[in-house]
Formats: C-alpha cells, sequence, structure tokens
C-alpha cells in the first residue's frame, strides 16, 4: 500500500565525505579516487597545482571531464554522479587535491 504524505514514507538523509590528498607527478594518469556507478549522487573535485610545478596538471573526473591547473592555481568542477579522479601531473610537478562527495541515503 501506498499513501501519499509525508508520515509514510521516510526522508531521505544527504551525508558529505572529503577526501584530500597530494600528487607528485610521475608523466603517467595516477587515479586516486574510484567508486561504483551510483553510488555518489553529486561530487566536486579540486585540484591545486603547486607554483614551483613546471607544467599544469591534468584532472579527469569520470574518464570525460578534464580539469587543468597551471602552476600556482587551483580549479574546481563538480559534476553528477561521480565514479572517479585521476590525475596526470609531469615528473617531479606537485600539488594537492581535495575530493567533496555527497550520497542521498534513506534513514
Amino acid at each position: 500500500m501506498c499513501c501519499n504524505n509525508s508520515n509514510c514514507a521516510p526522508q531521505a538523509q544527504l551525508f558529505q565525505e572529503s577526501i584530500s590528498g597530494n600528487f607528485l607527478g610521475t608523466g603517467t594518469i595516477v587515479t586516486v579516487w574510484s567508486a561504483d556507478a551510483g553510488q555518489y549522487s553529486q561530487g566536486t573535485f579540486s585540484l591545486f597545482n603547486s607554483a614551483s610545478s613546471a607544467t599544469g596538471a591534468t584532472g579527469t573526473i569520470n574518464g570525460t571531464e578534464i580539469i587543468v591547473a597551471d602552476p600556482g592555481t587551483t580549479v574546481s568542477q563538480s559534476v553528477s554522479t561521480p565514479t572517479s579522479f585521476a590525475i596526470t601531473a609531469a615528473t617531479g610537478d606537485n600539488g594537492t587535491y581535495c575530493i567533496t562527495l555527497y550520497k542521498r541515503v534513506l534513514a
């Protein structure tokens, strides 16, 4: 039986999860986070590239969304249903990343 008022259905809860770390460029793609499809409803990905880096660092979200942080800058991008974040940076380039994820869970 289904009812059409808020007393019958539980309210969904929104959970936020934050992940951060450092990267040191290897010249190859390094996946720093991944999840199964549908696990998260939204994600914001930030990439800071140190001013001492020689080139831009590239973040790839879900295999297709590209963000590029030039030396000394931070870039951010939000996406729906995130599944992965990878960083490509030249050997010796360095910086940090921050990922904020949102998940809807029924109480």
